[in-house]
């Protein structure tokens, strides 16, 4: 799904001088686990041989935002206004206005990902970001004029290359809203493609659902006595 703003193939330029222009290193000397003044603001890296099946090519910064004080206390100040106003994004789409109940199931913590895919030597030996489904409502992602981002067919054979379109957002639907549409919105799966020839950019603000909602069907899913396709998770 895309949405449309004035202005949004703007908001990557901030992103870019981070990884770009020599402020990237940094950033990850100031925010690595031993270093960051906060928990939620951690730099990360795919590069563990011991934790994964396959590496992947990327390197990250990533944000749960907590308050405004905590942000000008703690977030990097390279891109700290940036973050923020895309972290506030989620709040200008257009969205119909949800009850209570809702709420709780989707509209949780947010946290705003920037991630940095360095030029890779051998693309064809790994990939950016490995084939997955998220646990968030729904994320929103911003690309830059590099691309690179991947989505299964509906039919579960082959990939689709996410075209990049001038000023757009693009929102991915996860499992919980797959859990409370009875099925009727799908979870995609997504990977990111290394590139041999180019660095790329990614920027994901992540909508989480409340940790004390359960997630089960919406009552009117489930009208004329259909079933639910599965139970209610927390």
């Amino acid at each position: 799904m895309l949405e449309t703003q004035e202005g949004v193939s703007r908001r990557i330029y901030p992103f870019r001088y981070v990884a770009y222009a020599g402020e990237w290193s940094k950033e990850k000397r100031k925010y690595s686990k031993e270093n960051s003044p906060t928990n939620n603001a951690r730099f990360g890296s795919s590069f563990v041989l011991h934790a994964e099946r396959a590496l992947e090519w990327k390197d990250f910064l990533s944000m749960f935002y907590v308050s405004e004080e905590e942000i000008a206390a703690f977030w990097p100040s390279v891109c700290k206004d940036e973050m923020l106003e895309y972290t506030k994004s989620s709040e200008g789409l257009n969205v119909k206005r949800i009850d209570e109940i809702r709420a709780l199931m989707l509209l949780g913590s947010r946290r705003v990902n920037l991630n940095y895919y360095p030029m890779c030597p051998n693309p064809e030996h790994t990939v950016g970001v490995g084939r997955h489904s998220d646990i968030s409502t729904f994320t929103i992602l911003l690309q830059d004029d590099i691309g690179g981002l991947h989505v299964r067919k509906d039919n579960g054979n082959g990939w689709i290359h996410v075209s990049l379109i001038s000023r757009s957002f693009i929102i991915n639907i996860w499992d919980p809203l797959q859990i409370i549409s009875k099925g009727r919105h799908k979870s995609i799966e997504y990977c990111v493609i290394a590139n041999g020839s180019q660095n790329m950019i990614l920027v994901l603000l992540f909508v989480n659902p409340k940790p004390e909602g359960i997630l089960c069907p919406f009552p009117e899913v489930l009208a004329n006595g259909k079933k639910p396709l599965y139970k209610p998770v927390l």
